[in-house]
């Protein structure tokens, strides 16, 4: 049973707070740092240039936010089960940022570009024309979620594997 074996397992982690000994949560931020960090060498291939910033930045390949919520849904799915309510929860959290990832976010952000591109079209008298750019990118294209989502779920999966290897029940 699931609660039994994580009951134990919290015995067993009691000296540790519990916000750092959540699997879960450690599932989730080593996905979406992994996901953030990744970004640097994606945009490398993509433009050949080095772009640090692409750390804390959104939009790019993958996505981290998807790599956020799959590796929190993943983690929680196999710590709790998956016929649990805290997994359909999640479940449902994940495809609403999923899906505004590549609906609302990537429709703004490339309208940002459009509009963009008319601010610097405009003559150069015009009020407009010092407005800093808009931010482009903003959404994710499909495939920069799928390869999100399956960072997430393989992050939460090993780090399942090495939680309950460190601490078998």
């Amino acid at each position: 049973d699931a609660r039994a074996r994580a009951r134990a397992m919290a015995s067993k982690i009691s000296h540790i707070p519990a916000v750092v000994s959540s699997p879960a949560l450690i599932a989730a931020l080593l996905s979406f740092s992994i996901a953030q960090i990744a970004k640097v060498f994606t945009h490398y291939h993509a433009t050949g240039k080095v772009d640090y910033s692409r750390i804390v930045g959104s939009g790019g390949m993958p996505s981290s936010h998807t790599a956020l919520v799959v590796g929190l849904c993943t983690s929680i799915g196999l710590k709790e089960g998956m016929q649990s309510s805290i997994f359909a929860l999640c479940l449902v959290f994940s495809l609403v940022v999923m899906y505004d990832a590549t609906g609302v976010r990537l429709h703004a952000g490339r309208q940002a570009e459009v509009l963009n591109q008319l601010i610097v079209e405009l003559p150069r008298d015009h009020p407009l024309t010092d407005s800093r750019p808009l931010r482009d990118t903003l959404g994710h294209t499909p495939i920069q979620v799928v390869v999100g989502a399956i960072l997430g779920m393989s992050v939460a999966y090993a780090h399942f594997v090495y939680w309950m290897s460190t601490y078998s029940l």
